[in-house]
């Protein structure tokens, strides 16, 4: 299988502006440079509000929703994000994966209530494992990270794990990014997988600072070099080779003793 290439683009996103993050996104990605898949952070568009009478948009008429379609026709290649969804009168944190003409939602299991986020929107039930060239990934959000019981890497019939990336869209405060550094190293250890986490930098409208720290991780826990510098705006990649990944998962079979 084919080396699987991953971008994610950290930046300040204005609060409650969803045009205004559009433009910024757009000029964050001047890299002509190809990936496969590319990583905004969580509530791309508006920043982490629970302002969902007013931000919320609905899946057949989304703002939203068509940024990212034409965004990811113009780069060629897939997006994964999240934004605020209003369905039957509730609203979802929603993951949104785009590639080509195929739209994977994946709505956010845990709600983060120290945030007041759980009274405000309602929590997913279902772990979402997509396709994209031949790889697995795994739709996460932010505090789903928390909660390894979540997406623990079962066998599927094929006697292989049932995805290979976990993705981690995010808005992480700084005051607990080491727990945040650490947690995602743990779940490339304990799944044997890659995992590819994107969050923001600056200040958000509730004065809470964010200062990045996007991680590529290798299945051995360690993390990946790339050109992402804590609290800086920027675009950072990584390969991920499944050769690696493969070669890992037979050398040491732990998964197989679950």
């Amino acid at each position: 299988m084919q080396d699987l290439k991953i971008a994610v683009l950290q930046f300040d996103q204005y609060w409650e502006a969803k045009h205004k993050n559009f433009s910024k996104i757009r000029s964050l990605l001047t890299d002509e440079e190809h990936y496969d898949l590319l990583l905004l952070p969580e509530m791309f568009h508006t920043g982490f509000t629970m302002n969902h009478l007013n931000m919320a948009e609905e899946t057949d008429s989304s703002l939203g929703i068509d940024f990212l379609k034409e965004l990811s026709k113009e780069r060629n290649c897939a997006i994964y994000t999240s934004l605020i969804i209003k369905e039957k009168n509730k609203a979802y944190n929603r993951g949104v994966l785009i590639s080509k003409n195929e739209i994977t939602f994946y709505d956010k299991r845990k709600c983060f209530s120290l945030g007041g986020e759980n009274e405000h929107f309602t929590a997913g039930s279902k772990e979402v494992v997509q396709k994209l060239n031949g790889w697995n990934l795994n739709l996460q959000i932010c505090y789903d990270l928390r909660f390894p019981e979540l997406i623990r890497n079962e066998l599927n019939e094929d006697n292989r794990p049932k995805y290979d990336v976990l993705l981690y869209v995010a808005n992480w405060p700084k005051k607990r990014i080491e727990h945040w550094k650490k947690l995602l190293q743990a779940r490339a250890i304990e799944n044997q997988c890659y995992v590819v986490a994107c969050n923001r930098i600056g200040s958000d409208g509730n004065g809470i600072e964010y200062n990045g720290n996007s991680m590529f991780i290798h299945p051995n826990g360690t993390v990946l070099e790339s050109k992402l510098k804590e609290n800086k705006e920027g675009i950072g990649s990584a390969n991920l080779s499944f050769i690696e990944l493969d070669t890992l998962r037979k050398k040491l079979p732990f998964l197989q003793d679950r």
